[in-house]
């Protein structure tokens, strides 16, 4: 069990020297080919799709992008996707769907873009059509938080059969800052905040919102990717090969049920 609060976590994946998707798809796959564009507006870099190889498996990957440095960060927009980037992973994933490519998404954002621009051209709309297509897409779908998964920003990316986050990954409806700020209206509590609202890997294993833990390096993954890949790959490989075996229809009643019984409720 990892003992590490909810903030010292924040504070790891934070770190500068942090893996992202990019450190990780050539340890993972094998000839990683991306695809770009919505087919309505553009492309975005903030999330990048492509085919690729899982141990000779022809998969489908769709990823949120984190930089190193702030030029890698700017060209991303920091990992905060703009509408044409949810439409581009719909695409792609429709198409893995069409060829029987399971899909896997790697979810690494503190949340879409809230920009005007991003609003005028649908973001909204654009991922709630992923919650909605995703939930009916008729092939296996495994998504991996990396690091932070933050609102309906990774939720667009994390409809699935399964949910594995790594050791110190965060997942929640918003981040602490953003959650200090509208509970307290004083975003400097956000240490506060990360302590309180059940973000950790730990807790959303025991809310059923997760599946797995990956373990981490020691000191986190930035000590050792290779570890981390290797441990991303074992799970991947299981998992793609255990849902691949199920009906399509069963599969799909277990995604529907994976999401309805999350959060209390009486009848």
């Amino acid at each position: 069990m990892n003992e590490l609060t909810a903030w010292e976590r924040l504070e790891i994946i934070r770190h500068k020297n942090r893996p992202t998707v990019r450190d990780y798809i050539p340890l993972i796959f094998d000839m990683f080919v991306e695809m770009h564009g919505d087919r309505y507006y553009g492309d975005d870099n903030a999330i990048m799709g492509g085919i690729a190889t899982l141990s000779g498996m022809p998969v489908t990957v769709l990823a949120q992008v984190k930089g190193r440095n702030f030029e890698e960060n700017r060209k991303a927009n920091f990992a905060m996707p703009h509408p044409e980037g949810y439409r581009k992973a719909l695409r792609l994933a429709k198409q893995a769907e069409k060829f029987n490519r399971p899909v896997i998404c790697f979810i690494d954002t503190p949340g879409a873009f809230c920009g005007i621009e991003a609003e005028e051209r649908g973001q909204g709309e654009a991922i709630a059509k992923n919650l909605f297509e995703f939930m009916q897409l008729k092939t296996p779908i495994i998504s991996v938080v990396l690091g932070e998964g933050g609102s309906g920003g990774a939720l667009a990316l994390g409809v699935c059969d399964e949910l594995a986050m790594l050791e110190n990954a965060l997942y929640s409806v918003i981040s602490p800052r953003g959650f200090a700020s509208i509970l307290w209206k004083d975003a400097s509590r956000e240490k506060e905040a990360s302590q309180i609202m059940r973000i950790t890997a730990e807790d959303l294993l025991k809310l059923e919102v997760a599946e797995k833990i990956i373990p981490e390096s020691v000191g986190g993954a930035h000590t050792n990717p290779q570890f981390v890949a290797e441990n991303i790959t074992e799970y991947l490989l299981d998992a793609t090969q255990r849902i691949g075996r199920k009906d399509i229809d069963l599969m799909l009643s277990n995604r529907y049920n994976k999401f309805r019984k999350i959060g209390e409720y009486q009848e």
